[in-house]
């Protein structure tokens, strides 16, 4: 979900990311790395997608109650369970807690429910400084026709994601969601922020980033804590992530020789590693390059998008397509809305990577 993406790691002469030297500046309540790496070993290797349901334009509109589809979540699971898919990464939103907690957290476990009869887990993402600034509930706006992601919201928001006097008030939705699941085996882990300084925000967002962290670490969940790196200019921002995070989550959209660098300098950590975004086929970002890559690194896989809907995320990030055709070649999405592979290729591919 790069907004504002800057570059290729192999364009970059110097990527300025801490490693274990850096160890002392890590909180206290971090997991070891004998311990992320001895819970990495309890799980088979993670393939996925980021899952938004077709009928959802945003991570609101897949969480009021009112927009709730349990339907459509059952039947587009099956289909990831069908390629064996073992792992789905959701966003949440704060705004759907807001107007009713113990709704959301019902609807929360009623997808886990889901995803568990599926043989899925889960990752959950709290924050997002991705795309639409100012968040609203109730109804969501329709897709703008051949727009990539055109009804995302951030979470917080402006200016609320700036101010500290404001952004604390997120304190009770963290925890709460945390305390209510921080034993749930349904979830893989936990995804504080997804892409911190996006959005022109660049270290703005860095108090909220130490919050969330401190946050988390108060109620000390039994899953582990991560936020990935995505920014390979964000000096400071990526030397917080890496250094609290208890296992190394990161997105990349290149191809397979830059890919390949940026793991090589992530395994630095002596951590497990999840590339919780990747797979943008115009890009050279695909199944056939990178899924293998990825699993013979022993790097959990989880790709951007499952079905085509509302999201339109099968356009690209910047090229508009004025009358909604059919791209020349998806950006993302792996199913149609019928069911039906894009690529009956990848899907074949896909299921031979997962040993199905």
């Amino acid at each position: 979900m790069l907004l504002a993406y800057s570059g290729s790691y192999a364009q970059k002469t110097k990527v300025k990311i801490k490693g274990p030297a850096s160890v002392a500046t890590v909180q206290d309540q971090r997991w070891s790395i004998e311990k992320a790496n001895a819970w990495y070993k309890t799980h088979p290797w993670m393939s996925g997608a980021n899952f938004t349901p077709s009928t959802a334009i945003n991570q609101l509109e897949m969480w009021q109650a009112a927009t709730f589809d349990p339907t459509t979540i059952d039947r587009e699971l099956g289909w990831a369970e069908g390629i064996g898919f073992n792992t789905m990464r959701v966003f949440l939103h704060s705004l759907a807690w807001q107007q009713d907690p113990k709704g959301f957290k019902q609807r929360v476990n009623q997808y886990l429910e889901i995803a568990n009869k599926h043989h899925i887990q889960t990752i959950l993402v709290f924050f997002d400084d991705c795309w639409n600034k100012l968040p609203q509930p109730g109804p969501q706006p329709a897709p703008k026709t051949g727009v990539h992601n055109s009804g995302w919201m951030q979470d917080p928001g402006d200016v609320i994601s700036r101010d500290s006097s404001k952004f604390i008030a997120l304190k009770p939705y963290v925890q709460d969601v945390l305390r209510s699941f921080a034993h749930d085996q349904r979830i893989l882990l936990w995804d504080l922020f997804n892409e911190p300084g996006n959005s022109d925000k660049l270290n703005t967002s860095l108090p909220l980033v130490r919050n969330v962290f401190a946050w988390a670490r108060a109620v000390g969940p039994d899953q582990p804590l991560s936020m990935g790196l995505w920014n390979w200019g964000f000096e400071a921002l990526n030397q917080y992530q890496a250094l609290h995070s208890d296992v190394i989550t990161y997105h990349c959209y290149d191809e397979t020789p830059a890919h390949e660098r940026i793991i090589e300098l992530l395994e630095t950590h002596g951590r497990p590693l999840v590339c919780t975004e990747y797979m943008a086929r115009p890009r050279n970002s695909r199944f056939a390059t990178i899924m293998p890559l990825l699993k013979k690194q022993n790097v959990g896989a989880i790709n951007w998008g499952l079905v085509d809907g509302k999201t339109n995320t099968k356009y690209q990030w910047d090229v508009p397509i004025a009358d909604g055709s059919e791209p020349v070649e998806w950006f993302h999405e792996v199913f149609r809305k019928d069911g039906t592979p894009y690529r009956q290729d990848e899907t074949d591919f896909i299921k031979k990577m997962n040993g199905k």
